[in-house]
């Protein structure tokens, strides 16, 4: 499980990245600064998150930080779509890589160990 959410949010960070790049060069906002160091703030919180999943509330920090990669949709409309993808995606992550880790686990119990 922690493979598949950790790439999922190693692939938003980049998404995350581009956004507001878009957002700070091709958007009509008035403060690009603001909106380029908010955005890089996500960014990096983003590629943290992904050491955090080892730990118990690794998973709830990955789901606090939806809110604000949908939130960017407000400086990038087309973040509303991509973000909501990234929330499938990480729904997708967690529940299937806990389908996989069990399945994992039962397997290495019915192969004898080598040695």
């Amino acid at each position: 499980m922690k493979i598949l959410c950790s790439a999922v949010l190693s692939m938003e960070a980049i998404v995350v990245f581009l956004g507001i790049l878009v957002a700070g060069t091709n958007g009509d906002h008035d403060n690009k600064t603001l909106i380029f160091i908010l955005g890089f703030a996500l960014m990096v919180v983003l590629f943290l998150a992904v050491g955090t999943l080892r730990r118990p509330w690794g998973l709830t920090a990955g789901w606090i930080l939806q809110i604000p990669v949908l939130a960017i949709g407000v400086l990038v409309p087309v973040m509303f779509i991509v973000g909501g993808l990234f929330l499938v995606l990480w729904y997708a992550a967690i529940h299937q890589g806990t389908k996989i880790d069990v399945l994992k686990a039962e397997r290495a119990r019915q192969i004898p160990p080598v040695g």
